[in-house]
Order: C-alpha cells, then sequence, then structure tokens
C-alpha cells in the first residue's frame, strides 16, 4: 500500500461501510426522536417526585386527608391519604357560625360550612368512579387556574385556596396531577356540596 494500490476488492468493502453508515447516521437520529417524542427516562418520577414536595409543602393533606387523633392531637390519617370526606361519616347539624366558616366536622376536619352552604373536600385519589381517574391533566390545571371544576363546571367552594393555588405555573401544576394519579385509587364517593339559599 506504500505505492497507493489498492487491494484488490478494496472499493467494494469501502462502498459497504459508507452505505452502512449513511444506513446508521438516517436510524440513530429517528430512533432518538422516537424516544424523545414521550417521556423521558426518568421525567415521570422527577414530576411525581415534585408533585409529593408540592402536596405536602400547600398543605393539601390537612383538609383533603381526614384526620386522626394522634399523640399530639389531631393529624391526618395517612392511611386514608387524600380521599376527601369519609362518605361512610354522618355529620351533625351544622353548628351557629362564629365567624366567616368554620369546620362543620372536627373529627375528620373535611367538611366546612360557611355563608355558602357545607362543602365537602374532594377525593384526589385516581378512582374513575368517584375520584380523579377520569380527569385529563389539562382538567385539573383549568380547574385550578379557573376556579370551576374542571375549568367549566360549579365553583370551588371555600375554604379551597385556589386563587393562590392558581399562581402555580403548569409544571407545578402538572406535577401535582402526576403524583395525585400515581396514587392507588380508592372508592371513596364524597357528598354533593349543600349550597345554602340565596339571601331574599
Amino acid at each position: 500500500m506504500t505505492n497507493g494500490a489498492r487491494r484488490p476488492g478494496m472499493s467494494s468493502l469501502m462502498a459497504i461501510v459508507v452505505a452502512v453508515g449513511a444506513i446508521a447516521w438516517t436510524i440513530g437520529p429517528a430512533r432518538a426522536s422516537a424516544q424523545g417524542a414521550g417521556t423521558q427516562p426518568g421525567a415521570k418520577e422527577a414530576a411525581v417526585a415534585r408533585g409529593v414536595y408540592l402536596v405536602n409543602a400547600m398543605g393539601c393533606h390537612d383538609c383533603h386527608t381526614p384526620a386522626k387523633m394522634g399523640e399530639n392531637g389531631p393529624e391526618p390519617d395517612m392511611t386514608r391519604g387524600l380521599i376527601g370526606h369519609p362518605s361512610d361519616l354522618t355529620l351533625p347539624p351544622p353548628p351557629a357560625l362564629r365567624g366567616p366558616w368554620n369546620s362543620a366536622a372536627t373529627d375528620s376536619n373535611t367538611a366546612f360550612a360557611g355563608p355558602w352552604g357545607i362543602s365537602y373536600t374532594r377525593n384526589l385519589t385516581p378512582d374513575k368512579e368517584t375520584g380523579l381517574g377520569d380527569w385529563t391533566e389539562q382538567q385539573f390545571v383549568d380547574t385550578i387556574r379557573t376556579g370551576r371544576r374542571q375549568g367549566r363546571g360549579r365553583e370551588i367552594l371555600p375554604p379551597m385556596p385556589w386563587p393562590a393555588f392558581k399562581n402555580l405555573n403548569d409544571a407545578d401544576l402538572k406535577a401535582i396531577f402526576a403524583y395525585l394519579q400515581s396514587l392507588p385509587p380508592v372508592s371513596n364517593r364524597v357528598p354533593e356540596p349543600v349550597l345554602a339559599e340565596p339571601p331574599r
């Protein structure tokens, strides 16, 4: 090869190498693009972890998880995490109001009475019949942004602080939804709110 002479068949071999390289160059980016079209590995787990952090930091368990009596007083019963107002809990008559609103179910802290009537905290687990299992991510975001169920239904009642939560960015709201969808679904049908009649 010192004199520049080529071995027999070298041009054919080079042609094959070039052809294989061209195919690999074409397929490689296409495969990477197809993989990138879905969720990147670890992205879902990261979103769920962010959702856990936000749900805990924002105090969602304070109302959406029934309370139990602990060593230091009432605390969220995490064995029933985020199931909302227990369907088997019967409320006493609403107490006389001592302010703008107060808890109507002091043993669970999942129902609230006020001038609007009585509101019950929602089941946030992904149960399809009684929770958020049939909701889309966009419906969840729209709910928090507008203060209306799925962005178009009835108004969200106090004490849900959606006017503050609507300031979260889309990524955070989607992370919360990802976490809620990762929970075990729990069948717990929360009562419909009791709306007070408007003053005459």
